[in-house]
């Protein structure tokens, strides 16, 4: 499966700005925040387990700790609270 076909660049311009940054933190910085959040999404859609993740997403072991920082810190609630505040406007 290709990555574009993960998430269209619509929906990337929409979730883009709502992810954290690693400008300022010290260690390495984040991972392409595409590719990690496609592969994330990816897991989802079909159900593998993250050992079984397609290589184009990174390393798994990358995409499991991106999604569950994002839970612990709340950057899911904060996505999903705009998108449906989004969705209620439109």
């Amino acid at each position: 499966m290709a990555r574009s076909a993960v998430l269209s660049d619509e929906d990337w311009a929409r979730l883009e700005p709502l992810l954290p940054s690693s400008a300022g933190m010290r260690g390495r910085p984040f991972r392409d925040h595409r590719q990690v959040l496609e592969g994330i999404v990816f897991r989802y859609r079909t159900g593998c387990a993250w050992r079984d993740l397609p290589v184009e997403f990174g390393p798994w072991q990358t995409v499991w700790k991106r999604h569950h920082r994002f839970s612990l810190d709340g950057t899911w609630d904060r996505i999903l609270t705009a998108l449906q505040a989004r969705a209620d406007a439109a």
